[in-house]
């Protein structure tokens, strides 16, 4: 099926032209563009996220030394150093943002029925931020303290799958309370943060929406207890209790009952409170929702490892949005590929074999499967062994 294709086409094979294309005639994005179109543009920099390529010479020099394999990839203008750079400033960042959300969109309903980690009726998510570091001399526009910059890339990922539904890309002065405002709720989903989201006005709306959420108290919580249930504490339970508020401030933006639970991780030794609005789930279940939200931890962990988001080809903030934006679109892509063709492994192993295989001729799910074989028994050897007896 895909002999005389390299790896690369048979990953744009799961790419959805027509909604990129439809994406790139939304904001002009190839007005009078002679050569280097958008999707140029794009496969030059997915080719970069895969390969990890370290410069947009490094580039420019690996793909050049293809140039008989560019065109049945899908390039069909030269590439060159100075091309990609005006690329990267002039063509609006939007565009690869709208296609990510359409891949996002895919991925999401490929990933639907995985298995959660805990039995829960709910939907379940997890969001937090990701500060990833610039230099201030060449990154003015994103001051972060008096002599560093930053971006944060706000991330709100579906734990069925570790799919990524929302991002929101700020400088790294943005609180992360505020992006609660813009966060695209599910009813009856379950959220779980950490405790920098403590905000009781944001959290009554989202209670209000309704949708629930699981998140670590600060540790000068002022509240008055309702009442209390019983919890098995040879689980690393300490307390379950029906809580309100009791400041003016805090009463006044949450007046409704909270639910306190009080959990020590008996392998670290460390205690817990989280506040909850979730009171049909069992004390324990709050703790394990809490505990998957590591799951963004690992996936931001994964992102900043595998793909290239902590150096940049490019200064402008349109460069650096794009950059990212691609990055997270290549992820997806993977991720699609893999539950498309059923491959064994994770995203970090599937990866790493599509770097060192990126212009070879096989079938890539032969190629994902070979390195996955085991030898049942250890290869012979004909060397004489000197303490036989």
């Amino acid at each position: 099926m895909n002999i005389g294709k390299t790896v690369f086409a048979q990953v744009l094979e799961h790419l959805p032209r027509y909604e990129f294309n439809k994406c790139v005639k939304r904001y002009n994005g190839n007005r009078r563009v002679r050569r280097f179109s958008c999707y140029d543009q794009f496969l030059c920099l997915a080719f970069a996220q895969i390969t990890y390529r370290e410069s947009l010479r490094d580039i420019e020099t690996c793909l050049n030394s293809h140039h008989e394999k560019l065109y049945h990839i899908g390039f069909r203008g030269g590439i060159s150093k100075s091309t990609l750079a005006d690329a990267n400033e002039t063509r609006d960042h939007l565009i690869y943002q709208d296609f990510a959300y359409h891949l996002i969109s895919i991925a999401k309903k490929l990933y639907q029925n995985e298995e959660m980690a805990i039995d829960l009726d709910y939907p379940l998510y997890a969001f937090d931020s990701t500060t990833i570091d610039l230099c201030l001399s060449l990154f003015p526009w994103a001051q972060f303290r008096k002599t560093k910059a930053a971006i944060k890339m706000h991330t709100f990922l579906d734990l069925r799958g570790a799919i990524p539904t929302f991002i929101s890309l700020t400088t790294g002065k943005v609180h992360d309370v505020n992006v609660l405002d813009i966060l695209p709720l599910e009813k009856d989903a379950v959220i779980a943060m950490d405790r920098g989201y403590v905000d009781y006005s944001r959290l009554y709306a989202m209670n209000l929406f309704p949708a629930f959420f699981v998140i670590r108290a600060k540790s000068n919580l002022r509240f008055r207890r309702l009442c209390s249930r019983k919890v098995d504490k040879t689980l690393g339970l300490r307390s379950d209790q029906t809580i309100v508020l009791t400041t003016k401030k805090s009463r006044e933006a949450y007046p409704e009952a909270l639910r306190r639970v009080s959990y020590v991780d008996l392998e670290k030794n460390k205690r817990y409170v989280y506040l909850t609005n979730i009171f049909t789930v069992s004390a324990k279940t709050v703790a394990d929702i809490y505990k998957q939200r590591w799951q963004v931890e690992l996936f931001f962990r994964w992102i900043k490892q595998h793909l290239r988001i902590k150096t940049f080809y490019g200064t402008s903030p349109n460069a650096v949005k794009t950059q990212i934006w691609i990055a997270i679109s290549t992820y997806l892509l993977v991720a699609i590929m893999k539950k498309r063709l059923d491959l064994p492994g994770s995203l970090h192993t599937i990866l790493q074999i599509l770097e060192v295989n990126i212009f070879d001729k096989r079938s890539f799910i032969q190629i994902v499967k070979d390195a996955h074989k085991q030898e049942s028994e250890p290869a012979p050897c004909n060397q004489l062994n000197l303490f036989d007896s």
